[in-house]
């Protein structure tokens, strides 16, 4: 349990959270509007279900930096809803539909009351990503003849793939001017991350595109004084009365069958959604809390019964605004209260120029909101855990686009569970063990170990078995899992026991597995599903050295180090780095150490963000132990981003003797004094006169990082020469 901040403690933190709930609400602001309209409900139904979000989840949600509003897995369900329950009617399939989503929201609600957050563990992860690719598909089908300035396309969603070529080309010949912003919206979203200057990413692309098309609105009426060559079909329509005009739910559908078919596919939907979404953040949170899943569904029932009132949408937990409020500094669910606030500001006072957007930008910002729900790269992701999980995935798809969100997954569930009894070959063991308790956990008296072993086989179907007795063992403990007498593990299971690794290692814990190396697997990835039965092909096999293994390890040998390009999971010390505090590490690879092992230098893999928003990052890192006990500290360059971080709450020492190192660094630590004390005069002068590198202390340890990309062999020499001359700095200034 993390230790409660005192109201003073949280006092302190409050500029940063203002800081990290406004960059929130600008990627908030033109995502809820592009869900509302893309579920075919008024435009202000998104910000009001942020808003809504944003303060009763606040209030009442046991998650700590979390982001509540619209989300992207429900706008086909909405559409659908809205389109079947209205019978041609929008407006009034809108008014049924909020109706559904105050069902769902008590539905919950109840939920959160009887504990069932632990429900999204009965899915195999596979199908999960398949339905997730399915729903993104079906946001950009819809989306993207929208973004070409075209209308009017009807059908479902493969009818609106099909016709994508069709308006593609009518786009070619006709080019309207709508629809050339849209184009090159998507342009720039699809480049935003490969722009590296800094003060680009100080606004979040989404808020760039919207208001680039504002100022070209502006330029029409000012400097031209013509209007904008855009219908005004294609742009958003806001009441004058905002607060008088809010539409009332029709609850007269409430005991038809379609109905209820509506309210139960919002709430399974909003359900997974949300609880994976909780998952993900809390493997970000830099100070490794665990939320309160149950807790938190009832906040979200309890926002979405008073969205839907209000006439906004669900409410659910979302992952790409809860990334962005990590990774700027929020800390507690405050920076979810204000980044309502700034969203209830934005309607209040710039109304009007909402109303400049032109949907065809709004419509770019859900095709790539899509596209990287659908991206090719997922499933490619998905073929290198195993060639089964790609089956899984392309199933689930293609069933859930061809049906229903509803019927996909059930597919993908019925699927899975027969490409596992197909792998292990083995229906006997399956049919006799699915509904026997299959785990047993004890404490080891003499080493004070907790010890779980599971049997015959653990699945999706029987993960909750397993997740029950962990979750009893504190993290900061010791934990051994044993599989030797597991004859399955699926993939699901490999990738919460991964998660389980990560989570304990957080928490200065130890989470060690046994057992898995006299199963195989068809493929090396972590992930990949584990069985007893023998793969003759794997074994004894090792991949060949790639060209620059084969230069580390001839560079390791003359400087009579040792090298290792074994892949490491689990990688001890890196999380008590200010730099991996909201990342995920991936794994660690390729080692280089001295006979001392006072010096060590590797390659890392590690994550940004999650789901749509996650980003997988290489660099090349150098750890060498000081002579002397450090203060805990963080060098870095000073830029822009850094400045308005040091508004935000995050100190940066300064030194008044010597102004040109504090212009171009920026350096923050706890114990400014002893921080002080360790930059004389010569550590200053040196680090301003070598190369700049990301430079952190730990108390016991320096961690060097290199360019935001594996370092060649000429760059990591050059990084371990700055590291020896530092070394030897530091050495001499301890012996003083």
């Amino acid at each position: 349990m993390s230790k409660k901040l005192s109201f003073s403690e949280s006092l302190k933190t409050i500029p940063q959270n203002i800081f990290s709930g406004f960059v929130v609400s600008l990627i908030a602001l033109p995502l809820g509007l592009g869900l509302a309209i893309a579920s075919e409900a008024p435009p202000l139904a998104g910000i009001i279900a942020a808003v809504a979000g944003g303060l009763v989840v606040s209030v009442f949600g046991g998650s700590h930096v979390t982001i509540a509003g619209p989300g992207n897995g429900l706008v086909i369900v909405l559409l659908a809803a809205i389109t079947s329950l209205g019978e041609g009617n929008l407006f009034e399939g809108y008014l049924f539909t909020l109706a559904a989503i105050i069902f769902s929201g008590f539905l919950l609600f109840i939920f959160g009351v009887l504990r069932l957050g632990a429900m999204s563990e009965f899915f195999p992860a596979t199908a999960l990503q398949g339905m997730l690719a399915a729903i993104g598909v079906g946001i950009l089908a819809k989306q993207f003849h929208i973004m070409l300035g075209i209308r009017g396309v009807s059908g479902g969603t493969i009818e609106q793939l099909v016709a994508i070529p069709d308006s593609f080309i009518n786009f070619i010949v006709t080019h309207p001017f709508s629809g050339i912003l849209g184009f090159l919206s998507l342009v720039f979203l699809f480049l935003y991350s490969r722009i590296r200057n800094p003060y680009f990413h100080l606004i979040p692309a989404p808020m760039w595109v919207v208001v680039a098309s504002i100022g070209i609105g502006y330029y029409y009426n000012l400097v031209l004084n013509e209007p904008v060559p855009i219908v005004q079909e294609l742009l958003i329509k806001i009441p004058d009365q905002l607060f008088t005009n809010l539409p009332r739910p029709n609850f007269s559908k409430w005991f038809d069958i379609n109905f209820l078919g509506v309210v139960v596919s919002i709430t399974l939907v909003a359900n997974i959604e949300s609880l994976l979404s909780i998952k993900a953040v809390d493997k970000l949170d830099p100070k490794k809390r665990r939320s309160n899943v149950n807790k938190d569904l009832r906040a979200l029932g309890l926002a979405s019964i008073v969205s839907g009132f209000l006439g906004g949408l669900n409410v659910v937990t979302v992952i790409a605004r809860s990334s962005v409020n990590v990774n700027n500094g929020g800390t507690n669910r405050s920076a979810n209260f204000f980044h309502a606030a700034f969203l209830v500001l934005f309607v209040v006072f710039l109304g009007e120029q909402i109303q400049r957007i032109p949907l065809t930008v709004l419509a770019a910002i859900l095709v790539y909101t899509g596209y990287r729900l659908a991206s090719p790269e997922n499933l490619i992701r998905i073929y290198k855990i195993g060639p089964e999980q790609a089956l899984i995935f392309v199933v689930t798809l293609a069933t859930t686009l061809f049906t229903s969100l509803i019927l996909g997954i059930v597919v993908g569930i019925i699927f899975t569970f027969i490409t596992h009894l197909f792998l292990s070959k083995n229906f006997f063991l399956f049919s006799i063990n699915i509904f026997k308790p299959n785990v047993l956990m004890y404490l080891e008296e003499q080493s004070g170990n907790y010890y779980v072993s599971v049997k015959n086989f653990c699945s999706f179907l029987n993960f909750f078995r397993l997740k029950a007795k962990l979750d009893q063992i504190p993290e900061t403990e010791h934990a051994v899992v044993d599989f030797s007498l597991c004859d399955f593990v699926d993939h699901t299971v490999m990738e919460g026991i991964h998660d389980y690794q990560q989570s304990f290692s957080r928490k200065g814990g130890n989470f060690e597995t046994i057992g898995l190396d006299i199963h195989a697997a068809e493929t090396q990835h972590p992930f990949a599903v584990r069985k007893s039965l023998p793969i003759n092909t794997l074994l004894g096999l090792e991949s060949p050295l790639s060209g620059r293994q084969k230069s580390l390890s001839g560079f390791a040998e003359q400087r009579q180090w040792k090298y290792s390009p074994k892949l490491n999971n689990d990688p001890k010390g890196l999380d008590s780095f200010l730099f991996f505090e909201s990342k995920v590490i991936n794994y660690r690879i390729n080692s280089l150490w001295n006979s001392d092992e006072s010096f060590t230098i590797f390659d890392v893999s590690f994550s940004e963000g999650a789901f749509i928003t996650k980003e997988d990052l290489k660099a090349t890192f150098l750890l060498f132990k000081t002579p002397f006990k450090l203060p805990i500290f963080v060098l870095d360059k000073e830029d822009l981003k850094t400045t308005l971080y040091s508004w935000a709450g995050f100190d940066d020492i300064n030194f008044s003797k010597y102004p040109d190192f504090s212009s171009l660094f920026h350096l923050s630590g706890n114990d400014t004094k002893a921080i002080r004390k360790l930059f004389s005069s010569e550590l200053i002068f040196f680090f301003e006169s070598h190369p700049f590198f990301h430079i952190e202390s730990n108390g016991n340890t320096l961690l060097i990082k290199g360019k935001d990309r594996l370092s060649s062999l000429q760059e990591i020499k050059m990084m371990l020469s700055f590291a020896k001359d530092l070394y030897l700095l530091l050495n001499a200034q301890s012996a003083k």
